[in-house]
């Protein structure tokens, strides 16, 4: 039950911002509060989650204790990365209102964002897959949902960019803390 909290939560909060969200807002904003994508979005969310819960059991079953805690703190340093990365992208003037074509691109985008490394460290740690799995997909999907729910309005009302910087700087201190442990350099 810790993991599906722990990845929920950490992908919740490594999603507000993100390139999915971001597509999924501005998408709901110039096509209207289409349904289907917001079921799109959701179906990427769960399948993305799924797979870095299952890739994550994959390594923590070849992992001993120390990789594996090496691997968190790898996880860990990418997903700070990931979070610190400038978002450049601008909203589609003409969007495609294919949703096989949305579904594709929220695939991508998802299955490397910040969210899925955190989910793939949880299910390492935890060595509870499934309910890593779940929480990602919960938390990815709750973060897509308020995209889409809050259209043009998300980038409007809530100040993303300082949000990312102060979760990649927050994980990036727990990756250097993590990793340290790892090495036996701190307690």
């Amino acid at each position: 039950m810790t993991s599906l909290i722990f990845a929920m939560v950490a992908s919740f909060l490594a999603a507000t911002g993100a390139r999915d969200q971001l597509l999924v807002s501005r998408l709901a904003g110039v096509l209207g509060g289409s349904h289907g994508l917001l079921a799109v979005a959701l179906a990427s969310s769960a399948a993305t989650a799924a797979i870095a819960a299952w890739f994550g059991a994959q390594l923590s079953q070849t992992m001993s204790e120390n990789a594996s805690t090496m691997f968190v703190a790898i996880a860990l340093l990418l997903a700070a990365f990931e979070c610190a990365w400038p978002n450049r992208e601008k909203a589609p003037k003409e969007p495609t209102r294919s949703l096989g074509a949305i579904a594709i691109v929220l695939f991508a985008r998802q299955l490397t964002d910040a969210s899925r490394f955190l989910v793939a460290a949880f299910a390492v740690v935890f060595a509870s897959w499934p309910l890593a799995g779940l929480g990602g997909a919960l938390g990815g999907g709750a973060a897509v949902f308020v995209g889409w729910a809050m259209a043009n309005r998300l980038e409007e009302r809530l100040p993303l960019r300082a949000i990312r910087i102060g979760l990649a700087v927050v994980l990036f201190i727990l990756a250097m803390i993590t990793g340290l442990s790892a090495r036996g350099i701190i307690g």
